[in-house]
């Protein structure tokens, strides 16, 4: 019996160091294949003087007459992973509550993410936000504890041994929506995820999915699945992209799960009779990094709510009008349906040139 027992706990031991040794060693691959990729140091140059209270949110205003599906990224310095402007107290004091009423919704992990999540984490908490904004956050003495000056709370820099834990601190500490990928053979997968901003969409039920289910309701996305597939896997470190994304909502809310966009067998009213005074503008600006470590893709946004109001003052009322009947042109015209642009596309356009 004794020997029963102890084979037993040997196999057991040597199947931990051989499940231990395999990832260590794929880890080590993975770091090494990215290194071969980019060699190039990732800088990241302090703002010292930066006062947040004082940043205006940019505009954005990336509109055509004619809307096209493509990936349309640029070239983004890592430096500008995170974008802080004077909405930072209030996006994250309301992201905290939102937080804390619709956990399951707004954030989640699969096991397979935690080695992504751990490396995000660090990277964020650790190196990135006290470089770039050492103003607003800063690193305990002893290098254990993040501290965010802003807020006057902190943050261990262990991770939490409960994922969902670390998210809900990542997503209070600051206001970009964060989903972790990383590839396999089907495909990029979600395994990771922090957004409190979901513009027409249960960010849970993303959750595990590869990309292109992800994408399913998304008009002729087929156009552009391959290609978008083709560059994540080529994304290397410290080569940031981003792109923009926009819409209108018919209200100001950020949270957002439902009631944006619309899907087949959704029953609809055409051309409702919208309150200008509420309506506005909702863009995404959307960064993806390659995480050094793990391989992993970081895909972030931070959301934009203009009133519709301003925009017209700004004077681009005519060519977000163009842009918004450009939708139903193009080559994704179903795109004038799920944006909701049916509902209340003819309302904005005819106040926008008015």
């Amino acid at each position: 019996m004794f020997l029963l027992s102890a084979l037993a706990v040997a196999v057991l031991l040597f199947s931990a160091w051989r499940w231990k040794w395999r990832y260590a060693t794929k880890e080590k691959l993975v770091g090494t294949s990215l290194q071969e990729k980019s060699d190039e140091k990732t800088d990241i140059m302090p703002l010292k003087d930066f006062d947040w209270q004082n940043i205006d949110p940019a505009k954005h205003r990336p509109f055509k007459p004619v809307y096209h599906i493509t990936m349309a990224i640029q070239a983004s310095p890592p430096e500008d992973l995170i974008i802080i402007d004077n909405n930072y107290l209030d996006r994250v004091t309301e992201r905290r509550q939102l937080l804390d009423e619709h956990t399951s919704t707004v954030a989640g992990a699969v096991p397979e993410g935690l080695p992504a999540l751990h490396e995000a984490w660090t990277y964020i908490l650790s190196e990135y936000l006290p470089k770039r904004y050492p103003t607003m956050f800063s690193l305990s003495e002893d290098k254990t504890k993040f501290h965010n000056h802003v807020t006057k709370t902190s943050l261990p820099l262990a991770l939490p041994e409960d994922p969902v834990t670390a998210l809900k601190a990542l997503g209070e500490t600051v206001e970009d929506d964060i989903f972790l990928l990383v590839e396999t053979p089907e495909g990029h997968r979600c395994v990771a995820f922090v957004c409190c901003h979901p513009a027409g969409f249960d960010p849970s039920n993303k959750l595990g999915k590869l990309m292109k289910d992800i994408h399913t309701p998304v008009p002729s996305y087929e156009k552009i699945g391959a290609s978008m597939e083709r560059f994540f896997s080529r994304l290397q470190v410290g080569k940031s992209v981003k792109r923009m994304n926009w819409s209108v909502s018919t209200h100001e809310n950020l949270f957002s799960p439902s009631n944006l966009h619309i899907y087949e067998g959704d029953k609809t009213e055409q051309d409702e009779d919208v309150d200008i005074s509420k309506a506005c503008l909702r863009q995404e600006l959307q960064t993806l990094t390659r995480l050094p470590k793990t391989g992993a893709i970081m895909f972030s946004f931070k959301t934009y709510l203009t009133p519709i109001e301003e925009v017209k003052k700004e004077g681009c009322g005519l060519i977000l009008a163009d842009a918004i009947e450009g939708l139903k042109t193009g080559n994704a015209p179903g795109m004038w349906v799920y944006k909701g642009a049916s509902r209340w596309g003819k309302s904005v356009c005819e106040y926008l040139r008015s």
